[in-house]
């Protein structure tokens, strides 16, 4: 689980959020697999929890799975915390994943990145927390515009290019 509810369910922020983003499966062998859809115990779960609180049907989704197309944060894995609710077990992505999945996002959409950002900033990341997590998002993305993005996002945190040397 990544993504706003994971921040709600570590505690970082209060905002509602309208969805759950899952990445994949947790594997026997601590890997994460790709899911082509939900379960069908947890899909149909999830369908009760939309209908008794008027969430659309998909708000459990899959739509983070693009994240196994490249490499997640290195240790990512590692880094996953277990909340049981009942029956279910979700592993939820750690702080140090969060903030480069909240840096991509906020370069990504800059300079509108809407609720990103405020998650970013909740997360309170140090400076070489985002040098890490950008050396990350270079990785996901190395394209001259995007690095232009990423500079700005990084600036608005008081981390100037001089500063911006890790991953080069």
């Amino acid at each position: 689980l990544v993504g706003g509810a994971a921040l709600l369910l570590r505690g970082t922020v209060s905002r509602p959020t309208k969805d759950g983003d899952i990445v994949g499966e947790r594997l026997p062998d601590g890997s994460i697999g790709r899911l082509g859809h939900l379960p069908p115990e947890l899909a149909r779960a999830a369908l009760d929890v939309a209908r008794v609180y008027g969430l659309a049907d998909d708000w459990l989704n899959l739509g983070p799975a693009f994240l196994l197309d490249g490499p997640l944060p290195e240790g990512f894995e590692g880094r996953l915390s277990p909340v049981e609710f009942g029956a279910l077990r979700l592993w939820v992505a750690g702080r140090e994943d969060l903030v480069a999945l909240k840096l991509w996002a906020t370069a990504n959409r800059w300079p509108a990145p809407g609720r990103h950002l405020a998650d970013l900033q909740a997360l309170e990341p140090s400076t070489d927390e985002l040098r890490s997590a950008a050396a990350w998002t270079r990785l996901r993305d190395p394209s001259p515009g995007y690095r232009e993005l990423l500079a700005a996002v990084l600036e608005r945190f008081g981390v100037g290019e001089d500063d911006d040397d890790a991953g080069r």
